[in-house]
């Protein structure tokens, strides 16, 4: 499995969650999209938040980066948010409930 966090501060990043929690449901469906999809959350920090997505490989997790940006562009490109510092990487322990 690959994961990719993203983490998004700065000027706007408050205000993006904000768009992002009042429309979770289609970043849901957008999200339940990706090939090799595992897991998805939406964390709000202090200065803005986080996204982490789980794939079965690195070709899901670079999609899922892909499908956030597009999504961005098209729903939230007004507020001028920063892009995200994004790291990723192969997913060595995944534990569930």
């Amino acid at each position: 499995m690959h994961a990719v966090i993203r983490t998004y501060s700065g000027e706007g990043a408050k205000d993006l969650f904000d768009v992002l929690e009042q429309r979770k449901r289609d970043v849901e469906s957008l999200m339940r999209t990706v090939k090799g999809f595992v897991g998805y959350s939406l964390i709000r920090t202090g200065d803005g938040g986080i996204s982490v997505t789980i794939c079965q490989d690195k070709v899901g997790a670079d999609e899922s980066v892909q499908k956030a940006k597009d999504w961005i562009g098209q729903n939230a490109s007004n507020i001028g948010a920063s892009a995200p510092k994004v790291s990723e990487g192969p997913v060595i322990l995944q534990m569930k409930a």
